[in-house]
């Protein structure tokens, strides 16, 4: 894309769009581009909106949602044709239960992670509820070992939150500081210089690790977000508490766990069970 490109990177990070967010819109627009191999103003609006249906049929509807907003950030924006793209619609997006790792699977899984660094980035992340890009790039002024907090800077939405430090996690992070010496302020370094682990290489050690671990379930670095929201549930904490230390804007996000959490389900009365009698007449006490 070249300089359209810069341009398309630029206005994202002027609006603050996430890193995660500015590559895919980046990487969505670039396929679009060596599409067409022409201008992106050359393309007409019936060939762009044939472009996406033509996705449609071989694509999930998430990826069709990120091509679609991708475009329409291009063309709004950056290139200020928005009435290319007035035809483009987000598609819906099927609700899907994520599968939740039990207190067992998590431990099996944490041992498994291999080198230390990536365990101790990991169990950051499950320990606290933090999002794997949060974790990895703590600084180590955001460990408040005196007031048992850390630090969340930046999250999603801009928004800083604190969280607690368990003594289990503040043990793996001396530990690990023992052994790697990071360089401050960077808590977890990359392999360049003054940069943070990137979230690829976690990602990678994670899936190498559910294999030696012999997990059946999918496993993704999001997967310990949700098992710490399911386990505070099931542990008595409140919906309120959990949707604070998450750092969600919705409680409606964060009260879908109330659905995964077998505890939860389980103890919640069937009315069926107050009926007086039984279908057919039996007493049912």
């Amino acid at each position: 894309m070249g300089t359209l490109h810069d341009r398309m990177q630029d206005d994202l990070r002027l609006k603050n769009y996430a890193d995660g967010t500015v590559e895919h819109y980046l990487r969505c627009a670039g396929q679009f581009v060596g599409h067409f191999k022409v201008s992106p103003l050359e393309v007409k609006e019936e060939t762009i909106r044939k472009y996406i249906v033509t996705m449609a049929s071989t694509r999930s509807p998430a990826t069709v949602k990120m091509h679609v907003a991708a475009l329409r950030f291009l063309y709004e924006v950056t290139l200020r044709r928005p009435e290319l793209v007035i035809g483009l619609h987000f598609p819906k997006v099927p609700h899907k239960l994520p599968d939740i790792l039990s207190l067992e699977e998590v431990r099996r899984l944490l041992e498994a992670i291999e080198p230390p660094k990536y365990r101790a980035v990991l169990m950051t992340a499950y320990g606290a509820g933090m999002r794997i890009s949060e974790a990895c790039s703590l600084l180590t002024t955001d460990i408040d070992s005196g007031r048992g907090v850390i630090h969340v800077r930046d999250g999603k939405r801009d928004r800083d939150r604190y969280v607690m430090l368990s003594k289990v996690l503040l043990a793996t992070l001396r530990e690990y500081w023992r052994i790697y010496r990071p360089t401050p302020p960077v808590l977890f370094p990359g392999e360049r210089a003054a940069t943070c682990v990137s979230d690829s290489a976690v990602r990678k050690a994670l899936h190498e690790a559910r294999g030696k671990a012999g997990l059946a379930k999918r496993v993704t670095p999001h997967s310990l977000r949700h098992a710490f929201a399911t386990h505070l549930l099931e542990d008595g904490a409140d919906i309120r508490t959990i949707q604070m230390l998450l750092g969600h804007g919705s409680i409606r996000s964060t009260a879908r766990y109330t659905q995964v959490s077998v505890a939860h389900i389980c103890k919640t009365r069937s009315p069926l069970d107050r009926l007086p009698t039984q279908p057919g007449g039996k007493a049912t006490r």
